[in-house]
């Protein structure tokens, strides 16, 4: 809902360890292009330098060289741990390519359906890793960068789990978070019931949209992490840095 007064454009905000996540999301997803056995033949170290490169210095929200050091060595030594364990990156991955049922164009294409024509909601999201298994089905894999764990309440999986089934023609039979910055192997999530899926992804995505309508964007707890910021930057305290694939207006906070 935030734009830029500047360009109109959506705004996102980018920190170091938003931009570490990019850059270690960016080398082990570009992995699946490749055959299983061609995947590992180049360094990671290597695909992560050119990743690094566009989150280099302001653009990865970093303060001193000193901090971006900081954060570059934790992607490397989270990507070390993979080439040592690689596990599931050494089998068949499904790329899910995007279609476009519900008519929409976008200049960045991700995975989406129609998630409920009553309500005109369509739900679009990017899945890490699709490891296809020996029975016909896949397994959703999320790459996690930062030091905490999911939480149980989160919506991430119910999300996966619905874009997976509808984007693509395998069941899925296993979903798993894999923490690289501390975990050598994937650890299993249970996965959700379908119906309880819908019924809690809906239920928010309709609060949503009411609020839109109706232009009723009241915060609950009047102000938290997930808006001051952006206030803060249409107050004129963000710094422009750049433009994301997205099109969206890259900025720091000063």
């Amino acid at each position: 809902m935030y734009k830029s007064k500047a360009t109109n454009r959506k705004m996102t905000i980018m920190s170091p360890p938003l931009a570490l996540g990019q850059a270690v999301h960016e080398t082990l997803e570009a992995l699946s292009a490749f055959p299983a056995a061609e995947r590992f033949k180049e360094p990671l170290s290597k695909k992560f330098e050119e990743a690094w490169a566009k989150v280099s210095g302001k653009m990865g929200g970093f303060r001193t060289p000193e901090q971006e050091a900081e954060y570059k060595e934790r992607g490397l030594a989270m990507l070390a741990r993979v080439e040592k364990n690689p596990g599931i990156l050494l089998n068949k991955a499904i790329k899910i390519t995007p279609r476009e049922e519900d008519g929409s164009k976008s200049n960045f294409e991700l995975p989406r359906y129609l998630f409920s024509k009553e309500d005109n909601i369509i739900l679009c999201g990017k899945i890490d890793w699709l490891e296809y298994m020996d029975d016909g089905s896949v397994h959703i894999v999320d790459f996690k960068t930062g030091k905490n764990e999911e939480s149980e309440g989160s919506l991430q999986l119910p999300i996966y789990y619905l874009l997976t089934k509808n984007t693509q023609k395998y069941p899925v039979s296993k979903a798993s978070y894999w923490y690289i910055d501390k975990s050598d192997t994937p650890q299993e999530a249970v996965l959700p019931e379908e119906k309880d899926a819908i019924d809690r992804v809906m239920e928010v995505a309709k609060r949503i949209k009411l609020a839109r309508q109706l232009n009723l964007l009241n915060c609950s707890t009047n102000g938290c992490n997930n808006c001051l910021p952006y206030e803060a930057i249409l107050r004129g305290s963000g710094e422009l840095v750049g433009t994301s694939e997205t099109n969206q207006d890259i900025y720091i906070l000063k």
